[in-house]
């Protein structure tokens, strides 16, 4: 009987020992496991982008100073993103305005054959998903956005700077913000990194002028630009007026040999 009592007796001692430990171990298992859990790509961009460096281009491509730090940089994109008033817009008489002709642009280049229905395609800063939706009315319905603000279910969180997707992910991806990168170089990469080879990325940039005062780059001609994408070839350039942009430019990722 008394041994039977001391057995009763000490269950709780032993399960407390046991709490105490577990928790004790949680941060040695959270330190070891929690870079495996983490997304492909995403978990070290605050290791790698964390203060501001300057690049320099020629004249035709002018990065604009006055950033302290690449949070401030992402903060001046987030007051733009998430203002009210915008997203209001951008929700209700933009949504109506654009979409048509976001579904006109695609249908060209359906035409061109550098985009198919049958292509897993990517808008990159994407805001509330209008390109995506244009792509699925037009029949890409494999289509996603990306932006620093989520818009479920057209639009994931992702930064353009470091992509949250594996290599090779998608067979098109589009942009019209371009003029937003603080990193032109990072932002074509990242680009050629999830684009599969022979994939095509489109881009509607501004030439003609300064972009908005929310943008952190300005680009004058296409040269500049053709130049930072090195594993992807020019196969098409063409006026547009695409809200405030003048110039639609194509680019085919190489085919490894």
């Amino acid at each position: 009987m008394h041994a039977g009592m001391n057995i009763t007796l000490t269950k709780p001692l032993i399960l407390r020992y046991f709490l105490l430990s577990l928790i004790l171990s949680l941060p040695f298992f959270l330190f070891l496991f929690l870079p495996l859990l983490s997304p492909p790509h995403q978990h070290h961009r605050h290791a790698t982008i964390t203060t501001i460096t300057t690049t320099t281009y020629n004249n035709n491509l002018r990065i604009r100073p006055g950033y302290s730090s690449y949070d401030a940089y992402i903060q001046r994109q987030l007051n733009k993103t998430l203002n009210p008033r915008l997203r209001k817009i951008w929700n209700t008489r933009d949504w109506n305005r654009k979409i048509p002709v976001f579904a006109r642009f695609f249908e060209d280049l359906k035409g061109k054959k550098l985009l198919h229905k049958g292509s897993k395609a990517l808008c990159v800063g994407a805001r509330v998903g209008q390109e995506v939706e244009a792509l699925r009315r037009v029949g890409v319905s494999d289509s996603v956005g990306m932006d620093l603000v989520p818009y479920p279910p057209l639009v994931v969180q992702g930064d353009f700077h470091d992509q949250p997707f594996r290599n090779g992910t998608f067979d098109f991806e589009f942009s019209n913000v371009f003029d937003h990168a603080l990193y032109p170089e990072r932002f074509v990469a990242e680009i050629e990194r999830t684009l599969k080879p022979n994939g095509v990325c489109v881009l509607h940039v501004v030439l003609s002028r300064r972009a908005d005062k929310y943008s952190a780059t300005d680009l004058y001609s296409v040269e500049p630009l053709a130049a930072l994408f090195k594993r992807s070839v020019l196969v098409h350039v063409r006026g547009v007026n695409g809200f405030g942009l003048d110039t639609e430019v194509a680019f085919r990722k190489n085919t490894p040999p």
